[in-house]
């Protein structure tokens, strides 16, 4: 948009319109700006005002669509806003500012933009418009400038009230009235509106004719209350308003020194209710100088307000403590702490229905995800007697919301079955008519909106309970009320409370029959902890306090087998959970003997080569036959050796694994994995305890540092809790998704191959033996028998000794072997030359 050669934005052009305004005072705003969309445009045609522009309009689109996939970004909304404001785009502006202020409350800034923008454009015609504009925008938070410049707009646009005309200074005294409710306590700008109010009231003395004494009398001594009223709270520059007043005083012609910051001259009642305002300021300065401070963080400006409160409650003024709250929202709008706190004392204190429910409303609004403040607002409209239509569209709303947890909505649920069943007894409903309809209705919609998060848990079993006991006494319908437990059995068939509550219900009723039906439906079924042995006794009582004795006998022999069976089922689990208790443990012996006895088997080999060695060397070496033969003897005792060391720790593992192995033939055994190392087996059991069945829990643990690895089994009684089980896979525990799948132990993988676990350990120690034995371990065995072993003293030079292939790594290493031919002999004394190495032997023949 251009004005005179210059881009001018509506924004900026608003900016100046406001000057010009407080210049002059001249509502001038309705000429001066036009929709843009009408303004010349004729020196825009530059390159970089094509591209602003284009780069606005592909912003704006972006910003459009954003906020159609989620209409709850409020950075969103207000950069929208801030855009279609710069562009001039006036119908969408509204429309823009209506879809926010639908979801959010606006702050004052927008408000008073909104105003001006609506006022500049539309002119005096639109002053009803502009006038709703500013009553909406002091609703949604304390704003003492907004007030002022909605008083301002009034006194300056409402014809009624320029004119002073009756019914406009009674409509500008309302409003004034209404601002000092709101804002005329707050310590630090209250002052303003005071002081607004009295110019307003000096502005109508000047208009009554000097000849209409009682008149100007009147409207002196209201001015005078104003001054009264202002001196008796609170205030910043509280001695300069006395001062005025002196000074306003002595042109009424009262005697008084107008001079004088004391209360000298003054009623000994205003006196007194000066000095009480003066110490209630001084004791409350400290407080307002930490709360204005600058450069705080969000945290210690929050502990000073609270700091504040607390010392404005142990005052005991709840309107002072209402606007200390609306100042501390100002500055932490979205605290739901801070909400649900002003909340509670509004509801214990003031207890005024048109203020709960304006408070409630903002509340939700800046919080909507707090379930807890949704649960007191319908609390707050049924006790201020609100019409079934109001409470509905307010339940409505809350689940429209995303709330924190599942728990959350069913307290709203719950909630307004509260509400509708005590209006239903009451009868206090007038205009609209409640039936049992309403409450059925609300626990249908409770029962397919929960019934998938909530499935084996007590908030779901409250809700059933709930519904069928009242579908009993207030519906009277005692089929609907049956219908209700079957439908929590197909959902939480495996939990032994919803029988429990089914058969509750039937026996108070005096339905024997129907309560033993049950009984005989749900004895045989499988239930988590004891649940299968209680609901076994609690027939038998059953029996014992409403059945005969044939039904006794009948009770007794169907249960005798059954908690036999548990009984032996008992056993078994508590069997293999020593059994697991007793792996654990092997599993430590099992690694202690393998460091001990690894040791103790490399000594004996040891000495045992060293026998050996001792032994044929006394025989020398004759020819290369015998030396062959001999390192062949030498590997395969090596080769017994090995195995030997390897026996004891490999039949301890088999062992090991044969125990594990025993605890899975059932087959019912899951494996997860990704556990939070935190998670315990008590957490596992929790976990799955919708599905129930749960025998025994593993957790593997690392062997250096106990700690776990995220790893465990989970065994269940049977196939059928366990296929339950697997459903649950990829599900949360303590912010960690587990892996979940059916286990199958016998076999491990090596190699993407699955072998048995006892060849997989063994062939590695094998395989690992056969690999080392040429090289390394000949070296080392060798050169251990050099070492004790005794040496001949000459070697023959017809012996013919050659050297062959890789005979010659396994010559001792005292054997002088350099010049050896089968012409040539030297005599080799021991410990005449150092024993040289296999490369050495190996460089030596290569020049041979």
């Amino acid at each position: 948009m251009e004005i005179d050669g210059e881009d001018v934005t509506l924004e900026e052009e608003l900016d100046d319109n406001d000057k010009e305004n407080d210049n002059d005072n001249d509502n001038d705003n309705g000429d001066q700006l036009q929709n843009p969309k009408l303004r010349s445009d004729s020196n825009s045609d530059s390159d970089s005002d094509s591209d602003d522009e284009s780069q606005q309009i592909e912003e704006l689109r972006t910003l459009e669509i954003e906020l159609s996939s989620n209409p709850s970004n409020y950075d969103s909304h207000v950069q929208y806003i801030k855009l279609l404001r710069k562009m001039g785009e006036i119908d969408k502006l509204k429309q823009a500012r209506e879809a926010m202020n639908n979801v959010f409350p606006l702050s004052s800034d927008m408000w008073r933009d909104w105003a001006k923008d609506e006022a500049s454009i539309s002119g005096p015609e639109g002053f009803t418009g502009v006038e709703k504009i500013y009553d909406r925008g002091v609703f949604d938070y304390l704003s003492v400038s907004l007030w002022c410049d909605y008083l301002n707009y009034i006194q300056e646009h409402d014809p009624s009230v320029r004119e002073c005309s009756p019914d406009g200074i009674s409509k500008a005294r309302n409003l004034f009235e209404r601002a000092l409710t709101a804002a005329g306590l707050h310590v630090a700008e209250g002052n303003k509106i005071w002081e607004s109010y009295r110019e307003f009231e000096l502005a109508v003395l000047h208009t009554i004719d000097e000849n209409d004494i009682k008149a100007k009398e009147l409207q002196v001594q209201r001015i005078r209350n104003i001054f009264h009223r202002q001196l008796s709270v609170p205030l910043v520059n509280l001695r300069s308003t006395l001062l005025a007043y002196k000074a306003w005083e002595v042109e009424q012609g009262t005697d008084l020194d107008a001079k004088s910051s004391e209360v000298d001259g003054i009623s000994s009642h205003l006196a007194s209710a000066y000095q009480k305002a003066m110490e209630a300021y001084n004791a409350r300065a400290q407080h307002e100088e930490q709360i204005s401070m600058q450069n705080l963080s969000d945290t210690e400006k929050f502990r000073n307000f609270m700091n504040y409160l607390k010392f404005e409650k142990s005052v005991g003024d709840p309107a002072r403590v209402q606007v200390l709250y609306e100042r501390a929202m100002v500055d932490f709008p979205i605290s739901s702490d801070l909400w649900l706190d002003y909340t509670r004392y509004l509801d214990r204190t003031l207890k005024v229905g048109n203020v709960l429910r304006d408070v409630y409303s903002r509340a939700t609004k800046n919080c909507p995800w707090i379930g807890e403040l949704w649960v007191l607002y319908m609390l707050s409209l049924e006790r201020g007697r609100a019409l079934e239509m109001e409470i509905s569209s307010v339940f409505e709303k809350s689940l429209q919301c995303t709330l924190s947890t599942i728990e959350e909505y069913l307290d709203l649920f719950l909630t307004r079955v509260h509400g509708l069943r005590r209006r239903i007894i009451c009868g206090a409903e007038v205009n609209d008519v409640l039936d049992f309809s309403l409450i059925r209705e609300t626990f249908q919609h409770a029962s397919d909106y929960l019934s998938p998060h909530l499935k084996n848990t007590g908030g779901l079993l409250r809700l059933y309970a709930y519904w069928a006991r009242l579908e009993m006494n207030l519906g009277k319908d005692l089929v609907a009320a049956r219908g209700v437990w079957e439908s929590l059995l197909k959902i939480s068939g495996s939990t032994l409370e919803a029988w429990q509550g089914f058969i509750a219900m039937e026996t108070e009723s005096g339905h024997i029959r129907e309560a033993r039906s049950i009984y005989k439906r749900c004895y045989s079924k499988r239930f988590a902890g004891t649940g299968s042995e209680d609901i076994c006794h609690s027939w038998l009582r059953f029996e014992e306090e409403f059945g005969t004795l044939e039904d006794f006998d009948h009770a007794m022999q169907k249960v005798t087998p059954r908690l036999e069976e548990l009984k032996l089922y008992r056993i078994q689990q508590e069997t293999k959970a020593s059994t697991d208790q007793s792996e654990i443990s092997g599993k430590r012996i099992a690694r202690e003997k393998r460091k001990g006895g690894s040791t103790a088997t490399d000594e004996e080999s040891s000495a045992k080569r060293q026998k050996n060695t001792a032994q044929t060397q006394k025989k020398g070496y004759e020819d290369k036959d015998q030396l062959q033969k001999h390192e062949v003897n030498d590997a395969q005792e090596t080769k017994i050796d090995l195995e030997k060391t390897d026996s004891a720790p490999e039949k301890q593992m088999k062992g090991s694994d044969a125990v594990r192995t025993r605890g899975y033939t059932d087959q019912c055994t899951l494996f997860i994995s990704n556990i939070h190392f935190k998670a315990n087996s008590e957490d596992i059991r929790k976990f799955f305890s919708d599905v129930g069945g749960v025998a025994s829990i593993r957790i593997l643990h690392d062997r250096n540092t106990g700690k776990s690895r995220g790893l465990a089994y989970v065994d269940f009684v049977d196939d059928e809790h366990l296929t339950s089980a697997i459903t649950k896979n990829k599900q949360m525990l303590f912010g960690k998704r587990l892996s979940i799948a059916r286990s199958d132990p016998k076999q491990s993988r090596r190699d993407g191959r699955r072998v048995p676990r006892d060849q997989a350990f063994s062939s590695d120690r094998r395989r690992d033996s056969r690999e080392s034995a040429p090289n390394e371990y000949a070296d080392k065995h060798y050169e251990s028998r050099s070492q004790q072993a005794p040496q001949p003293a000459t070697l023959k030079s017809d012996d013919n000794i050659q050297f062959k292939g890789k005979n010659i790594f396994a010559v001792p290493r005292n054997v002088r072997t350099l010049g050896l031919s089968a012409n040539k002999s030297k005599t080799v004394e021991e410990g005449d030359e150092k024993p040289k190495s296999n490369d050495e032997f190996r460089k030596m023949f290569i020049k041979e």
